[in-house]
């Protein structure tokens, strides 16, 4: 009991320490958790902020290509008939804004800010063309048969600016869904139809639309989804739920209590087998031993009763003699069996009750009444080895007599069922305590002062392990008596 408590101990210590960790641990992960949304409301706020900058951008340089067009427009219009000067200098003053001058036939006239070497192109045409016909070109005509057109296209700045914040995008959702906390992220449109990204979810899982739909509602559930305005994707939800690191923490302690019940449930089976091996093994020794040298004496004494018969002794004496042998002859054999699987046999319980009953009232103080509620001529058939069946008897009735102090009544009840027999021993002695009940049966317990306290314990020993049968303290009043219970199988 004491190393019982002292294990209860320090596993109550060792879960409440480690439950405390997994609380610290959920607590900062939740924290890691809040800051990581924080971050990437703020990370959006500052995607929006370069958006609305990089439109502002866009409508200025659109205006400066619209200027540009419009003083190409001039130029051709006025010609050399005024001072063409001012727009001269605006042209040359334009440094960001790709322009392509050609004539008719698509053949390159001129050209600046473009990326490509106008050596080696000659034609505005394909891919290139289409490329300088977003906006509308201006056509501007110098004579009757000659024709310009100017292409023109959005700045490079902007160009620039487009491709950085279309990475910053890009980044954005690749940071959401490789967060720092490892957290499983699904990030939807307004209809939680469409998938932009997720991260730390199965792949293959994520093709099946039945999974994502529960997935959604579960991370729903566990935590508010945060909602996002970005550019070119407009409202976005990012779902998210703890990480299945958190998860399997969570659970560690129920995990850790549990192995370690099976630990201390094994160690306690294996330590409850081995201490049932070892009184096995000191009862069978006990018992050849007893029964070895009880063996020898007899002999010799069988030997001298036959002289005294041959030297005409008192018969009756010699009688009594011989019974008393007879009784020791038939301890040394159940001492003998002890040990060793004995032989059941078809008997009959109430003749085998009847006789060990007369046995005793010979033997004991003429103020313990006997009464068997159950006729001698009643027969009631149950497979038991009758040598030891009848030690049991004997050894509960001796206890009862002990516990009356040689006073009272011993009253056995014999009951037929249809599966098998059930056999009440009543005393009316001093009675057991409640929490003595299953005590009375372990080797070495009893309230005699010279008492081994072996008798209870051999009965249980003979009706449990080699009857396949029961006994028990049925019932119990302090001051007023016991009932022990044997039950036998048919």
């Amino acid at each position: 009991m004491l190393l019982f408590t002292s294990a209860i101990i320090i596993v109550g210590a060792s879960l409440w320490y480690t439950n405390t960790l997994v609380r610290k641990f959920a607590k900062n992960e939740r924290t890691n958790v809040s800051i990581w949304a924080n971050a990437l409301q703020r990370k959006a706020d500052l995607v929006n902020y370069a958006d609305n900058f990089f439109e502002e951008i866009r409508i200025e340089e659109q205006k400066r290509a619209e200027l540009l067009a419009e003083t190409y427009k001039r130029i051709s219009k006025e010609g050399n008939s005024s001072d063409v000067t001012f727009y001269i200098d605006i042209i040359r003053n334009n440094s960001t804004i790709p322009v392509v001058l050609t004539n008719s036939n698509d053949s390159i006239i001129g050209s600046v800010n473009i990326g490509f070497n106008p050596d080696t192109v000659s034609f505005l045409m394909g891919e290139l063309k289409k490329e300088f016909s977003v906006f509308d070109p201006i056509y501007a005509k110098y004579s009757a048969n000659e024709t310009n057109i100017l292409y023109y296209k959005e700045s490079t700045i902007f160009t620039e600016l487009r491709i950085v914040l279309d990475d910053l995008i890009e980044t954005f959702f690749s940071e959401v869904v490789t967060n720092s906390v490892s957290v499983p992220v699904i990030v939807t449109d307004s209809s939680h139809q469409a998938i932009f990204a997720f991260g730390n979810i199965d792949s293959i899982k994520m093709l099946d639309k039945e999974f994502i739909e529960q997935k959604i509602n579960h991370m729903a559930l566990e935590n508010e989804a945060i909602h996002l305005q970005l550019p070119n994707s407009g409202s976005t939800f990012i779902y998210y739920q703890d990480s299945d690191l958190l998860k399997q923490i969570r659970y560690y302690p129920f995990v850790q209590f549990t192995i370690i019940g099976l630990f201390f449930l094994i160690a306690y089976l294996l330590f409850s087998t081995a201490r049932k091996s070892e009184q096995n093994q000191v009862w069978v020794g006990m018992s050849k031993e007893t029964a070895h040298q009880l063996g020898t004496p007899l002999s010799s004494m069988m030997a001298w009763v036959e002289l005294l018969k041959m030297k005409g002794v008192d018969g009756e004496s010699v009688s009594e003699i011989e019974k008393d042998l007879n009784r020791l002859e038939n301890i040394t054999e159940r001492f003998s069996k002890i040990g060793s699987e004995p032989k059941l046999e078809d008997e009959n319980i109430v003749k085998i009750i009847y006789e060990s009953v007369d046995y005793l009232e010979k033997r004991t103080s003429k103020k313990v009444k006997y009464v068997v509620d159950q006729s001698i001529n009643h027969s009631i058939i149950a497979p038991i080895n009758k040598n030891l069946f009848g030690w049991v008897i004997e050894n509960v009735c001796k206890n009862a007599i002990d516990a009356m102090s040689g006073v009272g009544q011993i009253r056995i009840r014999i009951q037929e069922e249809k599966q098998g027999v059930i056999i009440d021993i009543s005393d009316t002695g001093k009675g057991i305590s409640l929490s003595k009940f299953k005590t009375v049966f372990n080797p070495g317990f009893t309230s005699k002062q010279r008492g081994w306290g072996l008798g209870l314990s051999l009965s249980k020993r003979i009706i449990k392990n080699y009857h396949k049968g029961k006994i028990f303290v049925k019932s119990s009043v302090v001051g007023q008596g016991t009932t022990f219970r044997i039950v036998l199988n048919k």
